[in-house]
């Protein structure tokens, strides 16, 4: 098996050590063919380490309003919904996102309702938009004095916009046996 050195961290390269398996250790590994773990359908999808450097940072120092709202749309809570927080999309990081309802949801703080506050906004809610989201934002005195408000209008929005559950269908063999069921 030939390795594609270029796909390796780093760090890994200089110490000479074996490249890891897919979701193993460091960077992106190799498949169990040797392959770099890259989805050849979203080649667009690749964040800078800046980027995401900052993502964590953010994650890492959360307002009272993010820590508040995340307590709510962590693991699931609301209403079986998926939530991350501080998402890269595009060169912006967004607040929260439920990736099935293609959903972004911005806290806003004082320095967003200057002027050029708002400009900022409605081009970075423009840019996320671009990429098939819908924005929803709230200010961070709305989370912190009307977080059941804030919270059913996030629910309606994922109900909105998330793609609706399959049935389960009904099986050949559970045909057959009804059918058999109802003979006289």
């Amino acid at each position: 098996m030939s390795v594609r050195w270029d796909t390796i961290a780093p760090a890994a390269r200089t110490l000479g050590l074996p490249p890891p398996l897919a979701g193993e250790g460091w960077g992106e590994g190799l498949s169990a063919m040797g392959l770099p773990m890259v989805d050849p359908e979203h080649p667009d999808w690749k964040v800078s380490a800046q980027l995401r450097a900052n993502a964590r940072a953010l994650r890492r120092n959360s307002t009272d309003a993010e820590r508040i709202l995340w307590s709510e749309l962590r693991g699931d809570r609301l209403n079986g919904a998926s939530f991350r927080r501080q998402v890269p999309i595009e060169h912006y990081i967004a607040d929260f996102v439920c990736h099935a309802a293609k959903l972004v949801i911005e806290l806003d703080g004082g320095q967003h309702y200057s002027d050029e506050g708002e400009r900022a906004g409605a081009r970075r809610s423009a840019a996320i938009e671009a990429k098939g989201f819908k924005v929803i934002r709230f200010s961070n005195l709305d989370v912190m004095t009307n977080r059941i408000g804030v919270l059913e209008t996030i629910a309606t929005a994922v109900a909105e916009r998330a793609p609706t559950p399959t049935l389960p269908r009904k099986r050949g063999r559970e045909k057959t046996a009804l059918a058999e069921k109802n003979q006289p």
